[in-house]
């Protein structure tokens, strides 16, 4: 992400001047592609990193896996993500193996401190995704080693979905290696809020696709501790407007979200967006995202006083080691709405790759 495609979003202060400052961009679409709204450069290319998990879990649902091997949708939405290695995300990553025919050591996601626990594959954040992985191997006879190879069957099909959700070319798309060794990828922020929009409404798509959308759709939203946890960021801004909205972040600062139909009102449209922090920091992330939802109309001041109890909110006080209020953190953007909007189609799939950074 070139951080000339990038605007001031969010302020650290302390004694009433400004400190510290945040740059970044958002781009907010319909699922027709449209640009709805935005803020820096829509079109600046960047990694979705976990963001992108709801997408790659799009095939597993599609190829008929969910059925054969009778995953819940509690199950499904683990396959969508971060989650914090708790008890209960391990044991229902161990359940969806055990019911495929695979094991933990099979995972290819490496391992990470998890607090309480000794380090293990099964306990990793993206555990359930690799899971979801080994069982769209199962389902379409593919090897089980290397599933994570960018050449694998399993990482083709994932990222032609993901190509086709986002409304370009696999060629365009910006592949690299993500955290957990599986293949990320980077778009235009507006083809990445495309794909969230039709998350949100895929009534557009073709009937295979549109139902598994909305399986995954509803399994995120039905079971928000599973895609993070308890007191996490995704977890608790889901369960605020259960049903309307999926919201799931990544790593270096990305955050995506898909608002349903209804979801600013009787008549609104399903929208997508995403944004991008440009030096990575994922602190300002969170009052990024709330302060956009704020703009559209999504959140009131009662949810944001919900979500103060978190430790979440627009405006976040700051506070020394003795806890006393030092300053602040808090947005310094304005949304720009765009009447007459750009379709993400309209991009060229031939520049893409060029301005990847």
């Amino acid at each position: 992400m070139n951080p000339a495609q990038c605007l001031p979003v969010v302020e650290l202060t302390r004694g009433g001047l400004v400190e510290s400052l945040h740059h970044g961009a958002l781009a907010v679409a319909d699922a027709q592609g449209r640009l709805v709204a935005s803020y820096g450069d829509a079109r600046a290319v960047t990694f979705l990193r976990s963001s992108a998990k709801p997408f790659q879990a799009l095939p597993l649902v599609e190829s008929g896996a969910v059925e054969r091997f009778g995953f819940t949708p509690r199950e499904i939405a683990l396959a969508c993500a971060s989650h914090k290695g708790l008890d209960m995300h391990a044991e229902t990553v161990a359940a969806m193996q055990a019911k495929v025919g695979v094991s933990e050591s099979d995972l290819l996601c490496g391992e990470h401190p998890v607090e309480g626990h000794a380090p293990r594959p099964n306990r990793h954040n993206c555990s359930g995704k690799h899971t979801g992985m080994l069982a769209l191997a199962a389902q379409r006879g593919l090897p089980f080693a290397d599933y994570i190879n960018p050449q694998h069957g399993v990482q083709q099909t994932i990222l032609q979905a993901f190509a086709e959700m986002c409304g370009m070319g696999a060629q365009a798309i910006g592949v690299g290696i993500d955290g957990c060794s599986a293949p990320n990828f980077a778009v235009p922020l507006l083809n990445a809020a495309t794909g969230f929009a039709r998350l949100a409404d895929p009534s557009g798509l073709a009937g295979p696709r549109a139902s598994a959308l909305k399986t995954i759709f509803a399994a995120m939203t039905a079971h928000p501790e599973m895609v993070h946890g308890p007191g996490g960021f995704d977890t608790e801004l889901m369960r605020l407007r259960p049903g309307f909205i999926v919201s799931k972040g990544g790593a270096e600062g990305y955050h995506g979200l898909a608002l349903a139909p209804g979801a600013l009102g009787p008549a609104s449209p399903a929208l997508g967006i995403a944004m991008k922090t440009a030096d990575g920091n994922s602190r300002a992330t969170g009052v990024m995202a709330l302060e956009t939802l704020r703009q559209l109309g999504f959140l009131a001041e009662a949810d944001l006083t919900t979500l103060a109890g978190f430790g979440f909110g627009v405006r976040v006080p700051q506070k020394n080691w003795r806890g006393l209020p030092v300053g602040e953190m808090r947005p310094c953007f304005q949304v720009i709405s765009h009447p007459s909007s750009v379709s993400s189609r309209c991009l060229s799939d031939d520049c893409l790759l060029t301005t990847v950074h």
